[in-house]
């Protein structure tokens, strides 16, 4: 899939349709916006975006229940919340519900490539 060119979207709608590890839906120059699917007991796996090409990244769920652990702090989350994961700090999602935790992410700066699709973890890992 092609990254789209639409600067207005129905993303809530989008992300809870999604069911795809990650797709990349749009790339700018300072800003990247990217829609996840996690399975029931999956999760995103931990990670640190480190350097001066760190990046903050907002995760916005909006469907689902799970946990959230940002540095040393963990808390449940679920359709609504908003984790913010600033540049340089720890941070997994867990999904502890029953189906797929579903959610939208911005990275800034963008993280992958455009156009990226991965259809499960996975994929995403090799």
């Amino acid at each position: 899939m092609s990254e789209t060119q639409k600067l207005t979207l129905p993303v809530v709608n989008l992300a809870r349709k999604n069911d795809e590890f990650r797709k990349v839906l749009w790339t700018g120059d300072k800003t990247q916006l990217v829609l996840m699917a996690i399975p029931e007991r999956g999760e995103i796996g931990g990670e640190v975006h480190e350097g001066h090409e760190g990046h903050d990244q907002l995760l916005y769920f909006v469907a689902g229940t799970g946990i959230a652990k940002i540095g040393d702090v963990e808390t449940t989350i679920a359709d609504g919340d908003v984790s913010i994961v600033p540049s340089g700090v720890f941070h997994n999602f867990r999904n502890t519900g029953s189906g797929m935790l579903k959610l939208f992410t911005t990275y800034s700066p963008p993280e992958h490539t455009p156009g990226t699709e991965h259809a499960t973890k996975r994929d995403a890992d090799q």
